[in-house]
């Protein structure tokens, strides 16, 4: 394999873990109960980095102890909750694009940790991104709320600051180990908030244990080993726009599962993020990922 075409293989398989990310929309209104958004996100984190620990046998030690639970905190327990709260107190297309501004933080964070160049091609890519989800999602009587604006943005600094150290720590360890622990460190700082904060979850029927068991296993475990490795491998400058592709796999599954039509503007938003993923990755995923050597 040429280096070109195993970049190529490489965003492929990481663009998969915002694809699936895509499903957790429509899983959690039709299959999962509602009014438990630490509960949920603790059953979708803690199993799956317990069953990931168990199968790696590996255990994080020294300063990493430390780095993993600022990462699974960041990664997972943060942003799923700030995730949540612009999701209850606003529109989805709002909290949507507000999340969508994740790859603008994580250029000016991959500047002032790694050192990587500033390239405003990839600034003003994303930008038109961000336009793209907006059309794609936006209807015209949304409504703000300032804490769900501020959980919105807080959530996607969250999520960019989680992804720039992960690239800057780099651990000496498999993606697959290195989900595990994040995974399992996330469940365990959410555990005590979702026990005391939220009444017990009613014992589960058929479709929420089938809504667990895909947020679990694919929507986390799965996608989450796509992710870090693609970090790894691409670079956070080169990988974050990709998430821009989660709410096009959301609005694509409406269509073809819920019967929902596409308008002018939302077709005219999905090219846009489209060419903007297109257009982010123009220099290589390679510049990218070279942009900053990961420091210790």
């Amino acid at each position: 394999m040429t280096p070109m075409s195993t970049n190529r293989a490489d965003l492929l398989l990481t663009g998969l873990a915002p694809a699936i990310w895509g499903t957790t929309y429509l899983v959690t209104t039709r299959w999962l109960p509602q009014g438990y958004p630490l509960t949920v996100s603790l059953v979708r984190a803690l199993p799956a980095g317990l069953l990931l620990l168990a199968f790696v046998g590996e255990l994080p030690k020294g300063i990493w102890l430390f780095r993993v639970l600022v990462l699974g905190a960041l990664n997972f327990s943060i942003f799923w909750w700030l995730l949540f709260v612009s999701a209850y107190r606003l529109p989805g297309g709002v909290a949507a694009t507000l999340i969508s501004l994740q790859p603008v933080f994580v250029i000016v964070l991959s500047r002032l940790l790694l050192g990587a160049p500033l390239r405003w091609q990839a600034v003003a890519a994303t930008l038109g991104g961000v336009l793209g989800v907006a059309l794609l999602v936006i209807r015209a009587n949304a409504a703000l709320d300032t804490v769900g604006v501020v959980a919105g943005l807080a959530g996607a600094m969250a999520m960019a600051l989680g992804t720039v150290l992960a690239k800057r720590w780099q651990p000496p360890v498999s993606a697959l180990t290195f989900t595990a622990w994040q995974l399992a460190a996330g469940g365990v700082v959410l555990a005590p908030f979702a026990l005391t904060m939220e009444p017990r979850l009613p014992w589960p029927t058929l479709d929420n244990a089938v809504g667990f068991v895909w947020l679990g296993l694919f929507g986390a475990a799965l996608s989450y080993i796509l992710w870090f490795r693609g970090l790894a491998r691409l670079g956070p400058q080169a990988v974050s726009p990709l998430v821009l592709l989660s709410p096009v796999t959301a609005v694509l599954i409406g269509w073809l599962l819920a019967d929902e039509t596409f308008t002018p503007l939302q077709l005219a938003g999905i090219a846009l993020v489209l060419i903007s993923v297109w257009q982010s990755q123009r220099r290589g995923p390679a510049a990218a990922a070279n942009g900053g050597a990961p420091r210790g």
